[in-house]
């Protein structure tokens, strides 16, 4: 198995469109992080950077070649792009922490090295990405989104 590398951008059949994503960051203890790039395309791309100087839908860790490969969609990796400057730094994903009743007590957030957390989750913190692991089947959902 061949796993990516950061810099790399996956093209992956959804619905008969083509979805990208580009690997930003590998973690020793979590699965790769992807930036998702806005849009499905009739065709397939040949150029990895034009394709990576997409809009960002979405970030999200996710162990992607096995995910896909579980969820049974066919994928391409159309090599390196350099990934955007606003993406270079490794993201701080959100997680609620629950009460027994269900109830959001606090906030962590984490950002690769250590966690801290709030008990108010302001409009900023609101638009990080949640620390959660997607499966292929929850990222190709996300993806027809688009």
């Amino acid at each position: 198995m061949i796993d990516f590398e950061p810099g790399d951008v996956i093209e992956i059949d959804v619905s008969g469109r083509k979805a990208h994503v580009q690997v930003t960051h590998l973690h020793a203890s979590y699965p790769p992080v992807v930036r998702a790039i806005k849009g499905l395309h009739e065709n397939g791309a040949d150029d990895a950077a034009a394709v990576a100087g997409g809009a960002t839908k979405f970030v999200a860790m996710i162990p992607l070649q096995t995910a896909l490969e579980r969820a049974g969609v066919r994928y391409a990796n159309l090599g390196q792009a350099e990934i955007p400057e606003d993406h270079r730094v490794f993201p701080t994903f959100r997680m609620p922490i629950r009460d027994k009743q269900g109830n959001i007590v606090y906030w962590w957030f984490w950002d690769g090295r250590g966690l801290s957390y709030d008990t108010e989750l302001d409009a900023a913190a609101a638009n990080l990405p949640m620390r959660e692991v997607l499966t292929g089947q929850r990222l190709i959902t996300l993806l027809s989104d688009a």
